[in-house]
């Protein structure tokens, strides 16, 4: 392997990095062996026989104390007391001893707590005597007040000069664990400054031979794919890994000016095709719309002939020529309807879906509504049909055809999203030169969230559950009224009923004069 791959220099500066870790943290741990072996002195040394001596000298002072309250005590009962308190001292005193012979001492130390064994076992012979005499006799507590006393004296300063030589040794150990963290702070705050600088060395060194040289290839690169036709690339001459890279980013560079040429033709063609299948998705969703809405509108005049046709057939034996007359006429209407709609479907080349064909013409509004009234009466005869017609006629000048396709869909939707039984109330009136048609019925109503959207195309409302529907009633009407210039609005609570209301312009005429329209067609 040649020494100036750059394979070969990144394998040398990671290994020197990784020596130089492993290196400085021996070196750390080397140095916290020390200080730890000194700190571990002062905790389980130091600590534990200062704790364990100030216990020691608790205990036996209480000792002392409790002695005294045994030869005073007035009755048998707190000589008990007493004496039950001393045996608890005694105990712990033997218990803090076993703990301070586990633990390492030096020869003075041990001397010092020999001595202090000796003086308590003679002060507690004579306190057993003093313990076996009668508690009326004088003796006890002479011998509490000179020998016991004196045995006890040579106990307790015995005691304190071992405290005292405890003291000494924990500051001495305390002195030493400072130099120490002081020392190896030192070591390795020396040793992380060496390492940081070697450290920066070798990021100068991997920046300026690897990484600025790959960010300038990544930048001619990218100068290449936007397209730039002149770019410079650095490290061409180089004859390690970066140099094979250069040399590959020129030829794909050349490679890219051959490839413009071909990109721009490619282009052209990809957007002739594009607007070509745009057009083609334009005309199927188109057709695919106008279906849907057209198809929307066969349901009511195919339930009128279904009802119409069922009730003669089944009341055929009991209907007059005139009444048998009057459901065929009707049937023919809703015959006529559907013809209307079929020319409509076969109209696509003359019709697109955002249009309609319109033929305005004179029109008597208050026929057509009594009309519709009276066929979805007959169609759903389980729901209660109310009108408030006034007498005289309404005109306009508009498409019978359409406003029936219009107010059939708002009487359609009345009766479909509202439950047996409940009322569906139609109602027209004059308002200064417009005509106002309120269709309100009892059903689920409409969601408030779903309001401004229930005259978009295709939308239902979240509620409909499994009523059938397309989403494009609402917007035909609309649409419908739009043209005859009129408005559409809606007043809806969910769980109570809706009610829309279309405003149309109306002939200016006067009662006789509608009359008389009225009875010309």
């Amino acid at each position: 392997m040649r020494f100036h791959s750059l394979r070969t220099r990144l394998s040398l500066a990671y290994a020197l990095f990784l020596l130089l870790v492993v290196g400085l943290g021996a070196f750390s741990i080397r140095q916290l062996d020390d200080y730890n072996r000194v700190t571990a002195e002062i905790r389980d040394r130091w600590l534990q026989s200062t704790r364990i001596l100030g216990d020691l000298n608790n205990d036996t002072s209480d000792f002392r104390s409790a002695e005294g309250s045994f030869l005073l005590a007035d009755t048998p009962l707190e000589r008990q007391d007493s004496a039950r308190e001393m045996d608890s001292l005694d105990a712990s005193i033997a218990h803090s001893l076993v703990r301070y012979q586990r633990i390492r001492h030096d020869d003075q130390e041990d001397r010092l707590y020999q001595d202090f064994l000796v003086h308590w076992r003679s002060y507690r012979r004579l306190v057993r005597q003093e313990q076996a005499l009668p508690p009326e006799s004088g003796t006890a507590i002479r011998l509490y007040r000179t020998d016991a006393r004196t045995a006890y004296d040579r106990a307790s300063e015995t005691l304190g000069q071992l405290t005292q030589w405890n003291l000494v040794g924990a500051k001495n150990a305390v002195e030493r664990e400072s130099a120490t963290y002081r020392d190896a702070n030192g070591w390795i705050v020396a040793a992380i400054l060496t390492a940081g600088l070697l450290l920066f060395t070798a990021i100068g060194f991997i920046t300026r031979s690897v990484s600025n040289p790959l960010l300038d290839l990544a930048r001619s690169m990218q100068r290449i794919v936007d397209k730039e036709a002149e770019v410079p690339i650095q490290g061409v001459e180089r004859s390690d890994e970066i140099g094979v890279m250069a040399r590959s980013v020129r030829v794909f560079q050349d490679n890219a000016r051959a490839l413009l040429t071909s990109q721009a033709r490619l282009a052209e063609q990809a957007k002739s095709l594009e607007d070509a299948l745009a057009k083609a998705q334009e005309m199927t969703q188109q057709q695919h719309n106008f279906v849907l809405m057209t198809s929307h509108e066969f349901r009511t005049p195919l339930a009128l002939i279904d009802g119409y046709a069922q009730r003669l057939y089944n009341a055929r034996g009991r209907f007059g020529p005139d009444e048998v007359g009057e459901r065929a006429l009707k049937i023919r209407r809703a015959t006529q309807r559907l013809t209307t709609l079929l020319d409509n479907l076969l109209d696509i080349p003359k019709h697109s879906t955002e249009t309609q064909p319109f033929h305005p013409q004179p029109l008597e509004v208050g026929e057509l509504l009594r009309r519709l009234c009276q066929e979805y009466r007959e169609m759903a005869p389980d729901r209660h049909f109310q009108e408030h017609l006034e007498n005289f006629s309404f005109f306009i000048t508009g498409d019978a055809e359409l406003l029936h396709q219009a107010f059939g869909n708002l009487l359609s939707n009345a009766v479909k999203y509202s439950a047996p039984g409940s009322s569906i109330t139609l109602g027209a009136q004059d308002c200064d030169g417009t005509l106002v048609i309120e269709i309100s019925d009892q059903g689920i109503g409409i969601p408030e969230r779903d309001r401004p959207h229930i005259f978009e195309r295709y939308y239902r409302g979240s509620n409909v559950g499994s009523h059938s529907g397309t989403g494009v009633g609402l917007t035909l009407v609309n649409r419908i009224i739009a043209l005859h210039h009129g408005t559409l609005e809606v007043v809806s609570t969910e769980g109570v009923g809706s009610r829309f209301t279309v405003r149309l312009p109306v002939w200016e005429t006067s009662h006789d004069e509608s009359k008389s329209r009225s009875g010309g067609d």
